[in-house]
């Protein structure tokens, strides 16, 4: 008798602790939300730039696609309708599909819904868009070496009526933009209004449609690897507007 109490009281011990370890381990896994964000990086650059937001939504429990693209080699008509059908096929079939971009990919995905429809479609989160184009483009697009860095594309990034980023029209899905209000490059930002975030001025990232948008302390190249900005892009593809409680924490 004494040895099945012991017994029973050894078991009971096992039992809790098997409960402990199952719900610390589903405490800790992240919440799959059988959702996919396709993340495009910007001009001259790699999806190596995104590697860290890329982290903070596989950790949130998001499908992630980063999706690299010869950013400098073709116009933007050629890279939207190349890349973004490659990446959606990325996706698991049935998830809603979000974007996150950081500057041109932003233009990449308004050329590709300008003539495309995505049925799954989720939330548009764009940090630093040129949504109206950049007056830095404008001001040394005939400068030596200008087009052989950007490439064509970046010779469209222009503003006014023949750039391509006027061209496109308003938004019509949820869009949510981040504009950022330092800068890296002094000499660059005396050619664009205040203020700006040395590439492009936070006027310009705006655009009809959009649903929401903010402006934090970042520098265009860097802002993408901010905490403050990863956590308003993650609040944005859940609630469609940004946490504005905590804008200036």
């Amino acid at each position: 008798m004494f040895n099945f109490v012991l017994l029973q009281g050894r078991l009971k011990i096992i039992t809790r602790g098997l409960y402990i370890v199952i719900l610390t381990v589903l405490i800790s896994s992240p919440v799959e939300t059988k959702e996919c964000v396709i993340l495009l990086h910007g001009l001259a650059r790699t999806q190596g730039s995104l590697s860290k937001i890329q982290t903070a939504l596989n950790d949130g429990g998001y499908h992630t696609v980063n999706k690299g693209y010869p950013s400098t080699k073709y116009e933007i008509e050629k890279l939207a309708k190349d890349i973004i059908p490659e990446a959606l096929a990325m996706c698991p079939s049935g998830e809603k599909v979000h974007f996150v971009t950081h500057s041109m990919g932003g233009i990449l995905v308004r050329q590709y819904l300008k003539s495309n429809t995505i049925s799954n479609l989720g939330r548009v989160v764009m940090l630093g868009p040129p949504n109206k184009g950049s007056q830095v483009v404008d001001k040394l697009k005939n400068t030596p070496g200008f087009k052989f860095i950007n490439g064509p594309a970046g010779m469209q990034l222009g503003t006014g009526k023949m750039n391509v980023p006027d061209q496109i029209g308003p938004a019509n899905f949820e869009l949510g933009i981040i504009a950022g209000t330092k800068s890296v490059n002094l000499i660059l930002s005396r050619m664009l209004p205040n203020p700006d975030d040395g590439k492009v001025s936070v006027e310009n990232t705006k655009i009809e449609g959009m649903s929401d948008h903010i402006s934090l302390p970042v520098t265009h190249p860097f802002m993408m690897k901010n905490k403050k900005v990863i956590d308003q892009v993650i609040y944005f593809l859940k609630h469609g507007v940004f946490d504005r409680e905590n804008l200036n924490e």
